[in-house]
């Protein structure tokens, strides 16, 4: 907490940096963007300890774990426009440094100069006038290339301190986020008023899971008998081009597009983080939950009868099926996990000036939406702006 604490005060330090001859709106806006993604980690560190001791541990564990995700995902992106700030000012830095040494370098030979030769000049009184000008303008030429050095030395020594404590506090958000994760995973594991139920033929379901070669056929089946609670739920068609991502990620692949591979699907494929959390991106049913096909662990959820919701490449998987859920319950969890403490200080040095967001998301979510078992384009329902 004390490392948060520090980090933020630093981040409220450089929000006035680039105010100088250099400086653009533009360049501010990393530090304020830092400073916003240092206090909201802040608040989530601080809110896991409330989480602890909430009547409902399930949904505010989810809540703390989504606001760490958020938090981080903010703050590195901060952190990387400010890493590559302290880079362009370190090059100017060096090329005042060199405009200076030429000034010095044009006073020191003026200097050397006797008095009464600097007075004559080859091309009479008026160029010898000239001359004089040009070397009085020496004077507060230095001084204004001296104003800019300093002002770089400051804007350096801030960015340099504020690179320093965020791998302190981006290793203490981890940890944080590591611990929460596994506090939900025994918090589902502990229910005992467990959520309401729909009851299912599991034979018919095993028969139809056997059955079917691809997920449009199983679609296809399972809209052939809905779980019949849509009067029950949220109306899912109002929820049009406004559905949550699922996870907090970035779209690595769009519906159609072609993967690594060559195989084109017709949902969407979101890198994100390991181990980051999957949670319900509307109401609904869960259908089926486990192992299909080629698609690793699966969530089938129908949000409303004819609707399903396909999420695939989940590790954990918390719901039971048939389980009702609301928007935004925890699913379950991606796989692999996150570095933290000393042994991730490395990584999170280059993850400063990876270029590409994408990089340090080696995990993938596949999103699919159907009706009627035929496939819908997740971009028109889904925001997919992250």
């Amino acid at each position: 907490m004390h490392v948060a604490r520090r980090f933020a005060q630093v981040l409220a330090l450089i929000t006035g940096l680039g105010a100088g001859i250099c400086a653009t709106p533009a360049l501010a806006d990393p530090a304020q963007t830092a400073r916003d993604a240092a206090l909201s980690l802040l608040s989530a560190i601080d809110g896991l300890a409330e989480a602890r001791e909430a009547d409902n541990q399930v949904a505010a564990l989810t809540g703390a774990i989504r606001a760490h995700e958020n938090g981080l995902m903010a703050l590195r992106a901060g952190l990387r426009d400010a890493t590559l700030r302290l880079v362009t000012i370190n090059r100017l830095f060096e090329r005042q440094q060199e405009q200076v040494s030429r000034l010095l370098g044009a006073m020191m030979s003026a200097e050397r100069v006797e008095g009464p030769a600097m007075l004559v000049h080859p091309q009479g009184p008026l160029a010898t006038a000239r001359a004089g000008m040009m070397m009085a303008d020496l004077a507060p030429a230095m001084q204004a290339q001296a104003a800019r050095i300093g002002q770089f030395a400051r804007e350096l020594e801030e960015l340099r301190a504020l690179r320093q404590v965020a791998i302190e506090t981006l290793d203490a958000g981890l940890i944080s986020l590591q611990n929460a994760r596994s506090e939900l995973s025994q918090a589902m594991a502990d229910r005992r008023d467990l959520p309401p139920r729909v009851g299912d033929d599991e034979a018919r379901m095993l028969t139809l899971l056997e059955s079917v070669t691809t997920l449009e056929e199983l679609a296809r089946g399972l809209a052939e008998r809905p779980a019949g609670l849509s009067a029950n739920l949220p109306v899912f068609a109002a929820a049009r081009g406004r559905l949550p991502m699922p996870v907090v990620g970035t779209v690595l692949h769009r519906a159609g597009e072609e993967d690594a591979a060559g195989i084109t699907r017709p949902g969407v494929v979101l890198a994100t983080e390991p181990g980051a959390l999957v949670v319900s991106p509307w109401h609904g049913t869960v259908r089926y939950r486990g192992p299909l096909l080629d698609y690793g662990n699966v969530v089938l959820i129908e949000p409303g009868e004819g609707w399903l919701i396909v999420l695939a490449g989940l590790d954990t998987v918390y719901p039971r099926a048939g389980e009702i859920l609301a928007q935004g319950d925890a699913l379950g969890l991606m796989p692999g996990a996150q570095p933290a403490g000393p042994n991730a200080t490395a990584e999170s040095i280059d993850e400063f000036v990876r270029p590409d967001p994408v990089a340090a998301r080696n995990e993938t979510l596949y999103l699919e939406l159907r009706e009627n078992g035929q496939a819908i384009d997740p971009a028109d329902w889904f925001d997919l702006s992250g």
